[in-house]
Protein backbone atom coordinates (compact mmCIF):
# COMPACT_ATOMS: atom_id res chain seq x y z
CA UNK A 1 0.00 0.00 0.00
CA UNK A 2 2.79 2.54 0.92
CA UNK A 3 5.19 1.67 -1.79
CA UNK A 4 3.15 3.22 -4.55
CA UNK A 5 3.07 6.11 -2.36
CA UNK A 6 6.75 6.27 -2.42
CA UNK A 7 6.90 5.92 -5.63
CA UNK A 8 4.42 8.34 -6.98
CA UNK A 9 6.85 11.13 -4.72
CA UNK A 10 9.97 9.85 -6.79
CA UNK A 11 8.08 10.18 -9.83
CA UNK A 12 6.27 13.67 -9.48
CA UNK A 13 8.71 15.56 -7.71
CA UNK A 14 6.23 17.55 -6.12
CA UNK A 15 7.34 21.54 -5.77
CA UNK A 16 6.66 22.40 -1.88
CA UNK A 17 6.45 25.88 -0.99
CA UNK A 18 7.54 26.09 2.72
CA UNK A 19 6.36 28.93 5.37
CA UNK A 20 8.44 27.38 7.66
CA UNK A 21 10.62 28.47 10.87
CA UNK A 22 13.87 29.74 10.76
CA UNK A 23 15.47 27.22 13.33
CA UNK A 24 14.63 23.83 11.02
CA UNK A 25 14.27 25.54 7.37
CA UNK A 26 17.66 23.91 5.87
CA UNK A 27 16.56 20.09 7.20
CA UNK A 28 12.85 21.03 6.32
CA UNK A 29 14.42 21.39 2.85
CA UNK A 30 16.80 18.50 2.32
CA UNK A 31 14.01 16.47 3.88
CA UNK A 32 12.07 17.63 0.86
CA UNK A 33 15.25 16.66 -1.25
CA UNK A 34 15.61 12.95 -0.04
CA UNK A 35 12.18 11.79 -0.45
CA UNK A 36 11.77 13.03 -3.96
CA UNK A 37 10.23 16.70 -3.71
CA UNK A 38 11.50 19.83 -4.64
CA UNK A 39 11.67 22.35 -1.78
CA UNK A 40 10.89 26.32 -1.69
CA UNK A 41 11.09 28.55 0.89
CA UNK A 42 9.63 31.76 0.20
CA UNK A 43 7.66 34.16 3.35
CA UNK A 44 8.15 37.57 2.10
CA UNK A 45 4.51 39.08 1.33
CA UNK A 46 5.85 40.22 -2.36
CA UNK A 47 6.83 37.08 -3.80
CA UNK A 48 4.83 34.53 -1.26
CA UNK A 49 1.96 34.31 -3.23
CA UNK A 50 3.27 33.91 -6.67
CA UNK A 51 5.66 31.31 -5.64
CA UNK A 52 2.64 29.40 -4.35
CA UNK A 53 0.44 29.41 -7.73
CA UNK A 54 3.93 28.04 -8.69
CA UNK A 55 4.08 25.19 -6.43
CA UNK A 56 2.26 22.32 -6.55
CA UNK A 57 1.56 21.92 -2.14
CA UNK A 58 1.93 24.20 0.82
CA UNK A 59 3.62 23.38 3.79
CA UNK A 60 2.57 26.25 6.44
CA UNK A 61 4.73 25.94 9.97
CA UNK A 62 4.00 28.49 12.51
CA UNK A 63 7.14 27.77 14.89
CA UNK A 64 8.87 31.00 14.63
CA UNK A 65 5.66 33.46 14.07
CA UNK A 66 6.66 37.28 13.41
CA UNK A 67 4.40 40.19 11.76
CA UNK A 68 5.82 39.88 8.57
CA UNK A 69 5.04 36.01 8.07
CA UNK A 70 1.68 35.79 9.40
CA UNK A 71 -0.16 37.32 7.26
CA UNK A 72 1.94 35.62 4.16
CA UNK A 73 0.42 32.53 5.66
CA UNK A 74 -3.25 33.58 5.25
CA UNK A 75 -2.65 34.74 1.55
CA UNK A 76 -0.78 32.26 0.44
CA UNK A 77 -3.69 29.43 2.30
CA UNK A 78 -6.10 31.19 0.40
CA UNK A 79 -4.34 31.52 -2.82
CA UNK A 80 -3.60 27.52 -2.44
CA UNK A 81 -7.10 26.43 -1.83
CA UNK A 82 -8.41 28.94 -5.02
CA UNK A 83 -5.83 26.40 -6.76
CA UNK A 84 -7.09 23.36 -5.45
CA UNK A 85 -3.59 22.45 -4.05
CA UNK A 86 -2.91 20.40 -0.74
CA UNK A 87 -2.11 22.47 2.31
CA UNK A 88 -0.38 21.11 5.37
CA UNK A 89 -0.45 22.86 8.89
CA UNK A 90 1.84 22.63 11.68
CA UNK A 91 0.84 23.98 14.58
CA UNK A 92 3.97 24.56 16.57
CA UNK A 93 3.83 25.31 19.96
CA UNK A 94 -0.06 26.11 19.84
CA UNK A 95 -0.93 26.91 23.74
CA UNK A 96 2.49 28.52 24.60
CA UNK A 97 1.55 31.77 23.85
CA UNK A 98 -1.54 33.99 22.79
CA UNK A 99 -0.02 34.63 19.49
CA UNK A 100 0.74 31.36 18.46
CA UNK A 101 -2.71 30.21 19.39
CA UNK A 102 -5.09 33.22 18.10
CA UNK A 103 -2.95 32.59 15.02
CA UNK A 104 -3.39 28.97 14.14
CA UNK A 105 -6.95 28.80 15.38
CA UNK A 106 -7.85 31.99 12.81
CA UNK A 107 -5.62 29.62 10.35
CA UNK A 108 -8.19 27.00 10.88
CA UNK A 109 -11.14 29.19 10.49
CA UNK A 110 -9.85 31.06 7.16
CA UNK A 111 -8.02 27.94 5.34
CA UNK A 112 -8.88 24.53 4.29
CA UNK A 113 -6.32 22.21 5.02
CA UNK A 114 -5.29 19.11 3.42
CA UNK A 115 -3.68 17.27 6.63
CA UNK A 116 -2.50 18.86 10.11
CA UNK A 117 0.13 17.25 11.79
CA UNK A 118 1.77 17.94 15.17
CA UNK A 119 2.62 16.40 18.48
CA UNK A 120 -0.16 14.87 20.89
CA UNK A 121 -0.09 18.45 22.91
CA UNK A 122 -0.62 20.50 19.77
CA UNK A 123 -3.05 18.46 18.53
CA UNK A 124 -5.13 18.63 21.94
CA UNK A 125 -4.69 21.76 22.09
CA UNK A 126 -6.48 21.95 18.61
CA UNK A 127 -9.20 19.49 19.67
CA UNK A 128 -10.30 20.10 22.80
CA UNK A 129 -8.77 24.01 23.53
CA UNK A 130 -6.34 22.70 26.38
CA UNK A 131 -3.24 21.11 26.56
CA UNK A 132 0.11 20.87 28.36
CA UNK A 133 3.14 22.25 26.37
CA UNK A 134 7.03 22.81 27.07
CA UNK A 135 7.63 25.57 24.93
CA UNK A 136 7.56 23.93 21.39
CA UNK A 137 7.59 20.45 22.89
CA UNK A 138 5.22 17.53 23.96
CA UNK A 139 4.39 17.35 27.73
CA UNK A 140 4.25 14.33 29.82
CA UNK A 141 1.17 14.76 30.37
CA UNK A 142 -0.55 14.34 26.68
CA UNK A 143 1.07 11.34 26.12
CA UNK A 144 -0.49 8.53 24.16
CA UNK A 145 0.00 5.68 25.84
CA UNK A 146 -1.39 1.86 25.29
CA UNK A 147 -3.31 2.63 28.26
CA UNK A 148 -4.65 5.67 26.79
CA UNK A 149 -4.96 4.80 23.13
CA UNK A 150 -8.47 4.64 22.56
CA UNK A 151 -9.65 7.74 24.74
CA UNK A 152 -6.37 9.58 22.07
CA UNK A 153 -8.02 7.71 19.47
CA UNK A 154 -11.70 8.76 20.18
CA UNK A 155 -11.02 12.86 20.36
CA UNK A 156 -8.33 12.93 17.23
CA UNK A 157 -10.72 10.82 15.60
CA UNK A 158 -13.50 13.65 16.83
CA UNK A 159 -10.93 16.51 15.53
CA UNK A 160 -10.29 15.31 12.32
CA UNK A 161 -14.38 15.16 11.91
CA UNK A 162 -14.80 18.61 12.77
CA UNK A 163 -11.76 19.91 11.37
CA UNK A 164 -12.50 17.95 7.62
CA UNK A 165 -8.61 17.23 7.51
CA UNK A 166 -6.05 14.52 7.93
CA UNK A 167 -5.27 14.49 11.44
CA UNK A 168 -1.72 13.31 12.16
CA UNK A 169 -1.01 13.26 16.12
CA UNK A 170 2.54 11.94 16.71
CA UNK A 171 4.78 10.66 19.17
CA UNK A 172 5.88 7.55 20.96
CA UNK A 173 2.79 6.02 19.46
CA UNK A 174 1.27 8.00 16.37
CA UNK A 175 -2.06 8.25 15.23
CA UNK A 176 -3.24 9.06 11.64
CA UNK A 177 -7.08 9.81 10.59
CA UNK A 178 -9.56 11.34 8.54
CA UNK A 179 -12.45 10.86 11.20
CA UNK A 180 -13.46 7.62 9.71
CA UNK A 181 -10.41 4.83 9.20
CA UNK A 182 -7.55 5.59 11.36
CA UNK A 183 -3.53 4.33 11.39
CA UNK A 184 -2.08 3.30 14.80
CA UNK A 185 2.04 3.52 13.97
CA UNK A 186 4.61 2.36 15.97
CA UNK A 187 8.04 2.83 14.01
CA UNK A 188 10.36 5.66 15.02
CA UNK A 189 12.80 5.88 17.95
CA UNK A 190 12.46 7.75 21.08
CA UNK A 191 16.45 9.15 20.19
CA UNK A 192 14.73 11.29 17.11
CA UNK A 193 13.36 13.82 20.45
CA UNK A 194 16.77 14.99 21.08
CA UNK A 195 16.69 16.45 17.31
CA UNK A 196 15.23 19.65 16.70
CA UNK A 197 13.01 19.94 14.30
CA UNK A 198 12.04 16.38 13.57
CA UNK A 199 8.60 17.18 13.29
CA UNK A 200 9.52 19.91 11.23
CA UNK A 201 10.78 17.51 9.00
CA UNK A 202 7.74 15.31 8.87
CA UNK A 203 5.15 18.22 7.94
CA UNK A 204 7.44 19.11 5.13
CA UNK A 205 7.36 15.53 4.13
CA UNK A 206 3.52 15.13 4.62
CA UNK A 207 3.28 17.78 2.43
CA UNK A 208 5.15 16.43 -0.75
CA UNK A 209 3.44 12.90 0.39
CA UNK A 210 -0.45 14.33 -0.14
CA UNK A 211 0.62 16.66 -2.61
CA UNK A 212 1.94 13.20 -4.81
CA UNK A 213 -0.57 11.41 -4.43
CA UNK A 214 -4.36 13.55 -3.97
CA UNK A 215 -6.68 10.67 -4.39
CA UNK A 216 -5.60 9.14 -0.90
CA UNK A 217 -4.14 11.95 1.31
CA UNK A 218 -5.07 9.39 5.11
CA UNK A 219 -2.95 6.93 3.50
CA UNK A 220 -0.47 9.68 2.02
CA UNK A 221 0.30 11.04 5.19
CA UNK A 222 0.47 7.71 7.23
CA UNK A 223 3.05 7.40 4.82
CA UNK A 224 5.47 9.65 5.10
CA UNK A 225 4.98 9.23 9.12
CA UNK A 226 5.54 5.51 8.56
CA UNK A 227 8.54 6.75 6.36
CA UNK A 228 10.09 8.84 8.92
CA UNK A 229 9.89 6.75 11.75
CA UNK A 230 11.59 3.68 9.74
CA UNK A 231 14.24 6.21 8.49
CA UNK A 232 14.62 6.92 12.02
CA UNK A 233 15.27 3.32 12.97
CA UNK A 234 17.71 2.83 9.77
CA UNK A 235 19.70 5.71 11.20
CA UNK A 236 19.92 4.76 14.68
CA UNK A 237 21.09 1.86 13.22
CA UNK A 238 24.21 3.36 11.88
CA UNK A 239 25.48 5.26 15.17
CA UNK A 240 28.72 4.04 16.52
CA UNK A 241 30.10 5.69 20.35
CA UNK A 242 31.43 8.67 18.59
CA UNK A 243 28.06 10.03 16.74
CA UNK A 244 25.72 12.14 18.58
CA UNK A 245 22.54 14.21 17.94
CA UNK A 246 24.02 15.56 15.18
CA UNK A 247 24.99 12.52 13.09
CA UNK A 248 21.63 11.24 13.64
CA UNK A 249 20.23 13.86 12.04
CA UNK A 250 22.10 13.39 9.07
CA UNK A 251 22.06 9.64 9.14
CA UNK A 252 18.21 10.11 8.85
CA UNK A 253 18.25 12.49 5.79
CA UNK A 254 20.19 10.29 4.65
CA UNK A 255 18.36 6.81 5.41
CA UNK A 256 15.16 9.02 4.10
CA UNK A 257 17.63 9.63 0.62
CA UNK A 258 18.24 5.78 0.28
CA UNK A 259 15.03 4.22 1.42
CA UNK A 260 13.28 2.44 -1.05
CA UNK A 261 9.61 1.79 -1.62
CA UNK A 262 9.74 -1.84 -0.82
CA UNK A 263 11.70 -1.21 2.03
CA UNK A 264 9.26 1.19 3.42
CA UNK A 265 6.52 -1.20 2.56
CA UNK A 266 8.14 -3.93 4.71
CA UNK A 267 9.26 -1.52 7.38
CA UNK A 268 6.19 -0.02 8.02
CA UNK A 269 4.79 -0.93 11.20
CA UNK A 270 1.04 0.27 11.61
CA UNK A 271 -3.10 -1.49 12.17
CA UNK A 272 -5.86 -0.36 10.76
CA UNK A 273 -8.90 0.59 13.03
Amino acid sequence: MFEQILENVRRKCPRIHNITNYVTANDCANMLLACGGSPVMADEWEEAVEITAICDGLNINTGTLSQRTIPTMFATGKRANQLGHPVVLDPVGVGASTLRTDTVFRLLKEVRFTAIRGNISEIKTLACGSGATKGVDADAADRVTEENLERALTFIRDFAQRSGAVIAATGAIDIVTDGEQAFIIRNGRPEMSAITGTGCQLSALTAAFVTANPDCPLKAAAAAVCAMGLCGEIAYQRMTELDGNSSYRNYMIDAMYRLKPAELEKGARYEVQ
